[in-house]
């Protein structure tokens, strides 16, 4: 009787052994599963960036040209409203600096119309 004990005893321990083997080799399974759907999700992510990057490109090289053609017209309004107020500058400088220099130099002397007679 006490050998049928040890056997099942040892054939227990056996069992235990082998399911060891199956739940490590379960766990490498999943490790190894999980690498692979990163590995895979990183090429997925590459190919979707080079594909936006390349839309960006042809999208950018097809409206280049009405970038420069714009900036091209601004800078022409620019200069033209530029020489519009340098033009309007000269032509009215010297009236200006003469109103101002008639009301610095011709002074009125007056009394504040807030200032009351005193009477004493």
């Amino acid at each position: 009787m006490a050998a049928q004990q040890s056997q099942g005893i040892q054939t227990l321990l056996e069992a235990e052994k082998e399911a060891a083997k199956i739940v490590q080799q379960a766990r490498q399974y999943r490790v190894q599963k999980l690498k692979d759907a990163r590995t895979e999700a990183g090429k997925e992510i590459e190919d979707y960036k080079k594909a936006k990057e390349q839309e960006f490109k042809s999208f950018e090289s097809s409206h280049a040209g009405n970038t420069s053609n714009a900036q091209t017209a601004v800078d022409k309004e620019t200069e033209l409203k530029l020489q519009s107020i340098t033009d309007s500058y000269n032509a009215h400088k010297d009236a200006v600096v003469k109103k101002l220099l008639d009301r610095v130099v011709l002074v009125k002397p007056e009394l504040h119309r807030n200032l009351k007679k005193v009477e004493a």
